[in-house]
């Protein structure tokens, strides 16, 4: 192919060069995350290599030592390739041979040994990039969502739970429609919220099982060509172990191999996490909106002048930054989708944009749950005299009266208390169903109180 040129000073070497110069494209890399799974991944291929006698116990050791440099975070600015490369990421695969060759041979050099560590026929002993790089993604992926992404809504959740609990008292105007609707507590809104979070959570740890099944030892084409009897068992076992995640063998190589349906399935169910922040955030907006002119029900904590020429002004900044993490995350959705989508006979050829697409939708999710939780929810005030007195200026109120003077004339109440600007005990005395005793004031009392109107079963 030619002469290639590497800088000096690279642990790599000529593949690698060669990928950098041909996917000039994006100057965007491989996720961290995805490059620690790649370095854990050859440091149990070399491990068990060694036991099987496919590596001598120096070569393994070599290797386990350089790889163990690069899980603990060192050395990631030699993976330069764009993340638009081939689809099957063997350029990233070879990076990291040639990285840990570079590497393992002068551990050697350096004891004085006179053996070296050949990037494919001793880094890649018994692999292939078929199967090593989506093992990469599925392993990052799962990493992400058990320590990243669940303990993160785990902590939004449990925020949104105590306001639900601050506030189950709090009355407030019910909406449907962006109308006025009977009354709720806003403590009810908040544990809908919660709620939301929660099943989110649940969405994640069941699409588990599915990200954390591998297809190590499927080699080339799913058959486990130039694999040894039991590699891929002890292989998965050793990086289950070391990454203490919860990592199985696929139950079959050749669905494994060709499809990485269940990314596009991690993917969805962060697809609907974001539906759900939307939901969450563009509520908060709404009920903190004003301070004079909006809704001005709840006052959301000020971290930064919001104009640069409007003096006091103040944005809800939070919400709106992680309204466009949701676009994001499903734009990216939309990717993985149709990346998902391209897998023909026994392999699929668009797993780096998928494997980078959702390791950053989990980031950012992981991220602003976090964000929204500390600089949002936990600090918001619920301006209560204001909330309830929108559910008593509500005329949907008058719904609990349907009972003792019927719908029509209900309607009638609700219509007369709009028109003119009073409240739906007033439209009822002003037209005279006290005074004909169709109704009473104790009637009105009780029917009218808006904190029971929420919980009219208790």
């Amino acid at each position: 192919m030619g002469e290639v040129r590497v800088p000096k000073n690279a642990l790599y070497a000529a593949q690698t060069q060669r990928a950098v110069e041909n996917f000039p494209i994006s100057g965007s890399t491989l996720e961290p995350g995805q490059i620690i799974a790649l370095a854990r991944i050859k440091r149990a291929a070399a491990i068990v290599n060694a036991k099987l006698g496919i590596l001598d116990e120096k070569r393994s050791q070599a290797i386990v030592a350089a790889a163990e440099e690069i899980i603990e975070g060192q050395h990631l600015g030699e993976f330069p390739i764009d993340v638009y490369q081939t689809g099957s990421g063997t350029s990233s695969n070879m990076n990291m041979n040639e990285v840990l060759s570079t590497l393992a041979s002068r551990k050697l050099e350096a004891d004085g040994a006179e053996e070296r560590v050949h990037p494919n026929d001793h880094v890649n002993a018994s692999q292939s990039s078929n199967d090593v790089f989506p093992t990469s993604v599925h392993v990052a992926v799962t990493d992400a969502l058990i320590n990243d992404l669940v303990p993160g809504l785990d902590h939004l959740a449990k925020a949104l739970e105590a306001k639900a609990e601050l506030w189950k008292s709090t009355v407030k105007a019910g909406r449907t429609h962006l109308m006025d609707a009977t009354p709720v507590t806003l403590g009810q809104e908040f544990a809908g919220y919660a709620r939301q979070i929660r099943l989110g959570q649940e969405r994640v740890e069941t699409s588990i099982p599915r990200v954390a099944e591998v297809p190590l030892g499927g080699t080339a084409t799913g058959t486990g060509i130039n694999t040894p009897k039991g590699f891929s068992e002890q292989v998965i076992a050793e990086l289950a172990s070391n990454a203490s995640l919860p990592l199985t063998e696929a139950k079959d190589h050749f669905e494994a191999q060709g499809a990485r349906d269940g990314l596009v399935e991690a993917s969805g169910v962060l697809k609907t996490i974001a539906v759900s922040l939307i939901k969450i955030n563009n509520d908060l907006r709404l009920m903190g909106s004003g301070p004079n002119t909006g809704l001005g029900e709840l006052h959301i904590p000020d971290l930064q002048p919001g104009s640069s020429i409007m003096p006091g002004k103040v944005n809800p900044v939070i919400p709106e930054a992680v309204l466009m993490v949701c676009s994001r995350v499903i734009g990216n959705d939309a990717a993985i989708t149709s990346a998902g989508a391209s897998g023909l006979f026994e392999l699929n050829v668009q797993i780096p944009v998928m494997g980078t697409a959702l390791l950053e939708s989990i980031r950012l999710l992981a991220n602003s749950a976090r964000v929204l939780a500390d600089k949002t929810i936990e600090g918001l005030q619920a301006n209560e005299e204001r909330a309830r007195q929108l559910a008593e200026s509500s005329p949907s109120i008058v719904t609990p009266l349907n009972r003792v003077i019927g719908y029509e004339a209900a309607a009638k109440i609700a219509k007369h208390a709009v028109a003119n600007k009073v409240t739906v005990r007033q439209a009822v005395i002003d037209l005279g169903y006290v005074e004909r005793g169709e109704v009473t004031e104790a009637q009105l009392d009780e029917k009218l109180d808006v904190l029971s109107m929420t919980s009219p079963n208790l």
